[in-house]
C-alpha cells in the first residue's frame, strides 16, 4: 500500500449500501406520497379506522385496485399500519400531521410534489451539465402552480397574523400605505393583505402574463390590490412604495443586485423591506447540519441556479445564504438589516431592512 492510499473500510461500504437502498425506496415513496396527496387519500384516510383496500378506494371515490397497490407501498414504507389478520390499513394520527391538508404548512405532500415535477427536466439538464446554460422558465411549466399551493399555505396561516406583526406595521396598514409585492406569481400575498387592510394601496408585480392575468381575476373585487406586469431587474418605480416584499423571489433572479437595487429605489425614504429567503449558510459545511440540505440542493440545481443561468444571470442557487444575502443588501444601500422567522414558515429567513 502507498502512502497514499487508505485501507478499505467493510463497515463504511456495507452502510452506504443500506443507505443507497434507502435512497431508491424514499425516492420511490416519495412519488406515491405525491400521488396521496394529489388523488386525496391521505385527507380520506385522516381519522378513520382501519379499513379494507376496497372500504378506502370507496371513501376516496378512487379504482381500487390502484389504491390497493398504493397501500401496499405505504405500508412498506412504514407510512400506514397493516393488520394482516383482518387486511385493513389505517393511517396513524402521529403521522397525519405532515401528510394531510388539516396540517397546513406541516404538510411536507406538497413540497414533495417538486420531486416528479423536476424529474421532467432531468434529460435537459444534463444537456447543460455538459454545454452549460441553463433552462428557462419555460421549461416548468407546472411549477408556479406548485408553488403557489405552496405558498397559500405559509400566506393563509402567517401572513397577517404572524408576518405584519413582525414588520411592526399592523397601523401603519391600517391607516394607509402604499405596498408592493415583487415576484408575485399568482398574487395571493397582495390579495390577502388588500383584504386585512382596505385602507392601503397594493401593487404585485411578475414577469409571468398568466400569473398576473390569474392574479388580477382573483382580486377582482378589490379596489386596493392590482397587478403590473414586469420584469424584476427593471422595474423603474421610484419612491412609489412605503413597503415592498418579496417572497423567495431574489436567489432566482438573472440579475439579483438589479433588482435590489430597483427595489431600493421603489421605497420612499424611511420604507421597510421585507425580502424572505430560504434558510441557509453561504457555507456548505454549515448546510451540512441542516436534514433538508440535500432537497435543497437539488432543488436549486434543477430549478432556481438553472433559471438563472438560462438567462445569463448569477446563478445564486437556493442556498446563496444568510450572510451573502445581507451582503447584496448592504450593497443595495438597505440599513438596519435583521434576520427573523415565523412559526409557520421554518424554512424561510425573514431579512427585514430599511431605506435611510
Amino acid at each position: 500500500m502507498t502512502e497514499t492510499e487508505t485501507p478499505f473500510d467493510k463497515d463504511r461500504a456495507k452502510a452506504f449500501t443500506s443507505k443507497m437502498l434507502g435512497i431508491m425506496n424514499d425516492g420511490a415513496l416519495s412519488l406515491m406520497m405525491s400521488i396521496g396527496h394529489k388523488t386525496g387519500l391521505f385527507d380520506s384516510m385522516e381519522g378513520e379506522g382501519p379499513a379494507t383496500s376496497a372500504e378506502v378506494a370507496a371513501k376516496a371515490n378512487l379504482d381500487e385496485r390502484y389504491v390497493r397497490e398504493w397501500l401496499h407501498a405505504m405500508t412498506c414504507g412504514n407510512v400506514i399500519d397493516y393488520d394482516s389478520e383482518n387486511e385493513t390499513f389505517q393511517l396513524p394520527a402521529e403521522h397525519s400531521g405532515l401528510l394531510t391538508r388539516k396540517a397546513g404548512p406541516l404538510n411536507l405532500t406538497v413540497p414533495m410534489q417538486q420531486i416528479s415535477l423536476l424529474a421532467e427536466v432531468e434529460d435537459d439538464l444534463v444537456g447543460v451539465f455538459r454545454e452549460g446554460g441553463g433552462l428557462p422558465y419555460d421549461k416548468f411549466p407546472r411549477f408556479q402552480a406548485l408553488m403557489s399551493e405552496s405558498s397559500e399555505r405559509r400566506f393563509r396561516s402567517g401572513l397577517v397574523n404572524q408576518v405584519v406583526p413582525l414588520l411592526e406595521m399592523n397601523d401603519a396598514l391600517s391607516a394607509g400605505i402604499d405596498v408592493a409585492d415583487v415576484g408575485c406569481g399568482s398574487g395571493l400575498a397582495s390579495l390577502l393583505l388588500g383584504r386585512a387592510f382596505p385602507n392601503s394601496r397594493f401593487v404585485g408585480f411578475d414577469m409571468s402574463k398568466d400569473g398576473i392575468t390569474h392574479a388580477s381575476e382573483a382580486a377582482a373585487d378589490l379596489d386596493n390590490v392590482s397587478y403590473e406586469l414586469a420584469d424584476a431587474g427593471a422595474l423603474n418605480q421610484p419612491e412609489r412604495f412605503d413597503l415592498v416584499t418579496t417572497f423567495d423571489a431574489i436567489h432566482d433572479q438573472a440579475r439579483p443586485k438589479d433588482a435590489l437595487s430597483g427595489i431600493f429605489a421603489m421605497l420612499r425614504p424611511g420604507g421597510t423591506y421585507l425580502c424572505v429567503e430560504p434558510k441557509a449558510s453561504s457555507l456548505l459545511e454549515e448546510n451540512m447540519k441542516d436534514p433538508m440540505a440535500p432537497f435543497m440542493y437539488t432543488i436549486s440545481t434543477m430549478h432556481c441556479m438553472t433559471v438563472s443561468l438560462a438567462y445569463g444571470g448569477d446563478g445564486l442557487g437556493t442556498a446563496w445564504g444568510h450572510q451573502l444575502a445581507t451582503e447584496y443588501l448592504t450593497d443595495a444601500g438597505f440599513a438596519d438589516i435583521q434576520i427573523e422567522g415565523i412559526r409557520d414558515d421554518r424554512g424561510n429567513n425573514y431579512f427585514i431592512s430599511k431605506k435611510p
